[in-house]
């Protein structure tokens, strides 16, 4: 009887020292990744004030000149 208590203690040591090697050889969980970079956008000029924007968030005016806003459009000569 003594031997089986010594065998389900050895083993009971034995799982409990496999599982903390285990935890501590694993890397620690990476934080998420981070989101992907926007791609570039193409930037163009306003011609009233220089200002650099994406294209998307300029306002077209006469003959496919860009500008930065409204006013500027027409202060632009359209």
């Amino acid at each position: 009887m003594k031997l089986v208590v010594l065998f389900a203690v050895l083993l009971v040591a034995y799982l409990v020292w496999r599982s903390n090697r285990t935890r501590a050889a694993a890397p620690p969980p990476a934080a998420r990744p981070p989101a992907a970079a926007a791609l570039p956008q193409d930037m163009v000029r306003c011609p009233v004030c220089a200002l650099h924007l994406p294209r998307p968030d300029a306002t077209p005016g006469a003959s496919g000149r860009l500008y930065c806003s409204p006013e500027h459009r027409a202060a632009g000569g359209n």
